[in-house]
């Protein structure tokens, strides 16, 4: 079920990524662009992406840009518990950071670029993102810009530590939210390299340990709280749950800033999938 591109299979350095953010975190056109260059970002530090999708009934690692395409707002959002489902069907599926990771666990991946992990959402109905469950299964470095700031990220910290998940602060003492540099809660380590963080994720792994979060603040910080909660309370007097919650939010986010959280988002994902790169080169 799982094809990975003769380009990956060789390569000592892979970088994986998801295809939710070509088909759904961004305006239809757009997520592409922004793929690609996470793509030569990973290339020009050395690494090898290994962007990841459900194409004709097959999981492929290693997508070309003709298949990166095909990744349109109608395609299917996988996480775990979709691949099988999405395989069988014969459906386009974009991966989540957490359908991503279930391949990387095949596919004996080890490291992933992305913008931010699913989490706690907010409110008092239970929604708890499958990300974590297999960033605590999963022996991977994932990067991100902490995460995604319409979550509960303190109580996305606080599961992350039930589960056993390093927080790896790059340069920052406290856990990115998303947009927004400050504010969210301590990482569990401060480390000032790629260097450190590989050493780290080595022994981690070692002492049989699974997943490691990375968390890289985002290049400029945009306040969104206010826009985040007035496109909450829409999306509660709309019924948006589940998988079409943050695709909602984002969209909303993105008109009401005049496009500021946009390019925030484009900066972050690019800037992840780097760094991701030069961790995945570091750790050889």
């Amino acid at each position: 079920m799982i094809r990975v591109s003769d380009e990956v299979r060789a390569a000592t350095a892979v970088v994986a990524l998801e295809t939710t953010l070509v088909a759904h975190g961004f305006p239809p056109g757009e997520g592409i662009e922004v793929a690609l260059e996470s793509e030569r970002r990973v290339r020009e530090a050395g690494a090898v992406p290994a962007t990841i999708g459900v194409l004709e009934g097959e999981i492929r690692v290693g997508l070309s840009e003709e298949e990166l395409d095909r990744f349109t707002p109608e395609a299917r959002k996988v996480g775990p518990r979709d691949l099988a489902g999405c395989v069988v069907s014969g459906e386009t599926g974009a991966t989540t950071v957490g359908g991503t990771l279930a391949v990387c666990r095949q596919a004996g991946i080890r490291f992933m670029g992305t913008g931010g992990i699913g989490g706690v959402h907010r409110g008092n109905r239970l929604d708890v993102s499958a990300d974590l469950l297999e960033l605590s299964r999963t022996q991977a470095v994932v990067v991100s810009s902490g995460a995604k700031s319409l979550l509960d990220v303190e109580a996305t910290a606080e599961v992350l530590e039930t589960l056993g998940v390093p927080t790896l602060g790059y340069r920052t003492d406290t856990l990115p939210r998303f947009y927004d540099a400050e504010g969210g809660p301590a990482v569990s380590q401060r480390v000032e390299s790629v260097d450190e963080a590989a050493a780290i994720a080595r022994a981690h792994w070692e002492l049989g340990g699974a997943g490691v979060l990375l968390a890289n603040a985002p290049p400029r910080s945009v306040d969104v709280d206010e826009l985040i909660e007035s496109a909450l309370n829409e999306s509660v007097e709309l019924g948006t749950t589940g998988q079409g919650l943050t695709p909602f939010i984002l969209g909303r986010l993105h008109e009401e800033s005049g496009g500021e959280t946009l390019e925030v988002n484009r900066a972050l994902i690019a800037a992840n999938a780097q760094l991701a790169a030069e961790l995945a080169v570091a750790a050889q």
